[in-house]
């Protein structure tokens, strides 16, 4: 079936301009969607975005408006490079599909069959995960690195996958839906276990390559000497800022794809009208794309418009409007992807912006309903109107846990009493030092781009303030043992925050982590 604030007006109607690299049709079903895309990236002060669709196998439309830095006058456009995130989950199962094509790989074999060394906290666990659970989320870890990858950056690939022996099980085994990069992370190295060849190199080989998505790359380290990337931006403190690029190579195979909407249009291609085909040439059967596409486990609803939603192997699956659809979102540091299948209209659209927002869902839901001929609904206002409550919500509950700080406190010894180094099986090592001002600070991991400032709360309670201001702050605290000697150092890591636009608390899912002292 064929399947933020910006100080003049001015200079946001000027970030606002379309870059054109494609020549619409003449009776074009999409409308003034220039003119749309326009007043909502104003409205949520987006610096650049690009779009491209795909429809009955043809590009029909692919822009970039506004721009790749807020601070520079470059231009996005259709072949702008940006971090597609989590949309890179399924280019891995697209990868693993066609070793099971070949016969090397069965999706239901066991991981330790093929990665001996693999280990999670449980033994019997360990020796009954299959390939198809790394895929559908349902391991049961979580999410060890955050929802934005933020812990951890510098170590390398098989370091996370070895700490998660030491990871609590959020969920039994096989009981529920519980996300995880890492275990994509563990999918991805299945490819070197099999072929010798890593990852990266088999996506740029069997996948970028034959479908000529020529612009894309598995990790920021190839993004240097390049001019058409997009800055990541992120709302602080109530203005929209460029953020500095972050690598977290340390779970590649879950989200450090970068690609245009120009290459990611190909990528849509290939999943439409004839599965697994590209122009001429099959590059995966058509059973192994039945099953990527098909529900593995039930993941709940979108109030939205879906009655039910489940995850297939890295795609997530949902009806919008009476029609069956395949997606997924992709957020890292200031970087946000939308990407939908309608195989119903043999239709796909991808969206890509260089800041956190929910336009790109209202963008791709417009796009649908004019291809599809439906009665429009408002898309744009209703997710903003959605946004703007959360985010009133979410500075209620901040100020409620500000309000809740005690003033005039001290902490139970003096500061110098709290510098060593303290160690959790899981995160590894973090340093307790002092700057030099006074005041303290905390080394993670030994990585200078992993520092965080203490600021006195209240008791030996302090509040962290990472350095790269994109991460925000959180709370850590100190506790003392029988004979008044501090003996650990409990740190708060959010994993996913209420709305990060406000901060990473308040948070509805968190882990305090008990970093015991060594020295």
């Amino acid at each position: 079936m064929p399947f933020r604030r910006f100080a003049l007006t001015g200079l946001l109607l000027s970030l606002l301009l379309p870059s054109l690299s494609l020549a619409e049709p003449s009776e074009s079903p999409l409308g003034d969607l220039d003119e749309w895309i326009k007043k909502g990236m104003a409205d949520w002060e987006i610096p650049g975005l690009a779009i491209a669709v795909v429809h009955e196998d043809e590009i029909i439309y692919q822009k970039g408006f506004g721009r790749l830095d807020m601070d520079e006058a470059s231009r996005v456009d259709a072949h702008t490079l940006f971090g597609v995130a989590s949309t890179t989950k399924a280019m891995t199962v697209a990868a693993l599909g066609m070793l099971v094509d070949e016969g090397k790989l069965d999706w239901d074999d066991r991981v330790v069959d093929h990665m001996p060394e693999f280990r999670l906290s449980d033994p019997w666990v360990t020796h009954e995960v299959r390939v198809r659970d790394l895929l559908t989320h349902r391991v049961g870890v979580g999410r060890m690195t955050g929802n934005r990858l933020q812990f951890m950056n510098a170590s390398p690939r098989g370091k996370i996958i070895h700490q998660m022996r030491y990871h609590d099980f959020e969920q039994p085994f096989r009981s529920s839906y519980v996300y995880s990069n890492v275990m994509y992370s563990v999918a991805g190295e299945l490819i070197p276990a099999i072929t010798g060849q890593s990852w990266d190199d088999f996506l740029a080989e069997r996948l970028f390559e034959p479908l000529g998505m020529d612009r894309s790359n598995t990790s920021i380290r190839h993004l240097e000497g390049d001019n058409n990337v997009a800055w990541p931006h992120q709302e602080i403190h109530g203005e929209v800022e460029r953020i500095p690029r972050r690598n977290f190579d340390n779970v590649g195979p879950s989200a450090s794809v970068n690609s245009s909407v120009h290459d990611m249009a190909q990528w849509m291609r290939l999943q439409l009208g004839e599965p697994g085909v590209h122009g001429e040439q099959r590059l995966i059967s058509a059973e192994t794309m039945a099953e990527m596409h098909q529900a593995q486990i039930a993941t709940g609803r979108d109030d939205h418009q879906s009655p039910v939603e489940a995850y297939g192997l890295g795609w997530g699956l949902a009806q919008y409007r009476g029609m069956s659809i395949a997606r997924h979102g992709g957020a890292t540091d200031g970087m946000n992807t939308q990407l939908v299948l309608v195989p119903e209209l043999d239709l796909g659209v991808v969206v890509v912006s260089n800041l956190f927002n929910h336009f790109r869902m209202a963008l791709a839901n417009t796009v649908i309903d004019r291809v599809a001929g439906l009665e429009e609904k408002d898309w744009h206002q209703q997710y903003l109107d959605d946004y703007q409550a959360e985010k009133q919500e979410a500075r209620k509950n901040r100020q409620a846990i500000h309000d809740a700080r005690q003033e005039d406190t001290t902490p139970s010894v003096a500061l110098e009493e709290f510098v060593g180094r303290y160690q959790d099986d899981l995160y590894g090592e973090v340093e307790v030092f002092s700057p030099g001002d006074g005041r303290l600070a905390l080394r993670f991991w030994d990585d200078e781009e992993q520092i965080a400032d203490l600021e006195h709360w209240h008791h030996d309670r302090f509040r962290y303030h990472w350095r790269n201001p994109a991460r925000r702050e959180n709370f850590a605290h100190f506790t003392l043992d029988g004979d008044g000697q501090v003996d650990t150092l409990k740190v708060t890591f959010t994993l996913r925050p209420h709305v990060l636009q406000i901060g990473t608390y308040p948070a509805d899912y968190q882990r305090t982590v008990h970093f015991e002292r060594i020295e």
